[in-house]
């Protein structure tokens, strides 16, 4: 049996983990992913539940969410600050520490591989400083890489998405399809296949991705019983009960400055 993260017990602290515009746009980034997701395999595959063009256009509306919450609602959140004034280093330093991963990920990434093979405790990914009344990091590491994975899978699906949208979209005059599919010939070249061979193999792989994705960050992940407090927040309460020690550790004023080792 996997050993958890039981830490003494804290009093009940209830904190905001997500703004409610952080929930909307998971919310919208879930649901346009999966209408993306259905109707892309429906395209390519010709499967039978659903007329083509019901499904490319069905495709068509979702992009334009799916892109705006995260090209536009996702960085609004990352480096959003609650407090009225708010400095640019300190929510470049808030980005960076809660989503970028870095020593502690890497440290807290081994701790859970030997927890796996039966050595140590889980380490607490949702670390919240209550002398500053913010959240260290309130990701699990394998998140933060998934994140920028992720991150590029948006951009290649996009491109490659515009291209087989329309050959010739040409928004204001600008010949951006036609570009893509100059810079595309230039490495098919050395792959022995066409531009849009290629541009369509990309979005395929693209798409493939988030289905790993998503067996990963729902599958194996988020499926963990005491994980589930995550789901309620993410998608209902935005709130988290921090006196529920699995995964989850409070930084004090006498806990602060030591280690992260011998920290209770």
């Amino acid at each position: 049996m996997v050993e958890s993260a039981q830490r003494p017990a804290f009093k009940s602290v209830i904190v905001e983990r997500y703004t409610w515009l952080e929930r909307v746009t998971h919310l919208v980034h879930l649901v346009t992913l999966f209408v993306l997701l259905i109707t892309g395999f429906k395209i390519y595959y010709g499967w039978e539940f659903m007329a083509f063009q019901t499904a490319r256009t069905w495709h068509m509306i979702a992009v334009p969410f799916f892109l705006v919450a995260n090209w536009i609602l996702v960085p609004y959140n990352l480096f959003s600050c609650k407090e009225e004034r708010c400095s640019v280093k300190e929510r470049i330093v808030h980005f960076k520490d809660s989503y970028v991963f870095g020593k502690a990920d890497a440290e807290r990434f081994i701790d859970i591989i030997k927890n796996f093979f039966g050595k140590g405790r889980y380490p607490a990914f949702s670390i919240y400083d209550e002398t500053t009344g913010h959240y260290e990091t309130k990701l699990h590491p394998v998140m933060k890489i998934l994140i920028v994975l992720e991150s590029i899978a948006i951009v290649i699906v996009a491109i490659t998405g515009v291209v087989l949208y329309n050959l010739d979209w040409s928004p204001f005059g600008i010949p951006i399809a036609a570009w893509i599919l100059s810079v595309t010939w230039y490495f098919a070249s050395f792959f022995d296949v066409n531009a849009l061979g290629l541009l369509r193999l990309l979005h395929l792989f693209a798409a493939y991705w988030f289905v790993f994705e998503l067996v990963v960050h729902v599958g194996i992940i988020e499926l963990d019983p005491y994980a589930w407090k995550y789901h309620k927040a993410i998608f209902w309460s935005g709130k988290e009960d921090l006196s529920d020690t699995h995964y989850s550790e409070v930084i004090t004023a006498k806990t602060k400055y030591l280690p992260t080792k011998e920290r209770p």
